[in-house]
């Protein structure tokens, strides 16, 4: 076995593996049981896609491929940022109507 082949092998083995992996993460994004789990699996998610494409840079070679990581890792965080500021104005909100439910409760 070359040393090209063997590298070759291993990251496609890798690929396989971030692959079914992403599947996981998908699932625990659909399933929950919480919000904040859905959150982090939409974070792991852009991570490992991030990871897929800096591996298709090495087996491809084409260069151009670090640049759209770096442009997708970006837009990732944004949107984790998104959504966690969405998760937090509701929770505010629903924190704000048991106040208001307990304090004319009382």
């Amino acid at each position: 076995m070359t040393p090209e082949s063997a590298w070759t092998f291993l990251l496609d083995a890798a690929l396989v593996a971030i692959g079914i992996l992403l599947l996981f993460c998908l699932w625990r994004a659909f399933r929950g049981p919480q919000v904040t789990d859905r959150i982090i699996a939409i974070n792991v998610i852009g991570t490992m896609v991030v990871i897929v494409i800096c591996i298709l840079t090495l087996r491809l070679g084409e260069d151009y491929l670090t640049d759209v990581a770096m442009i997708y890792t970006l837009l990732s965080f944004l949107a984790v940022l998104a959504l966690c500021k969405m998760y937090i104005g509701t929770w505010r909100k629903r924190q704000g109507a048991r106040r208001k439910e307990d304090s004319t409760d009382a």
